[in-house]
């Protein structure tokens, strides 16, 4: 269970760095520009995926090893 939450931590800490280098740059990366109901609110998606990210590092610290 620890794996799979670092697994995904690290899957929306990527997707939500990548959804704000995309707004900051214009570089056509990451997946949440892509998704249509969040136009207009990709800045906001992103900061989300990143503080869900650390969220669920913090949730995989907190189990034990298995």
């Amino acid at each position: 269970m620890k794996q799979l939450l670092e697994f995904l931590g690290f899957i929306a800490l990527v997707q939500g760095v990548m959804g704000l280098v995309h707004e900051f740059t214009d570089w056509h990366i990451g997946l949440v520009q892509r998704v249509g109901f969040l136009d207009g609110y990709e800045i906001y998606a992103s900061i989300a995926l990143v503080v869900l990210a650390f969220a669920l590092f913090a949730a995989a610290e907190s189990r034990k090893a298995g």
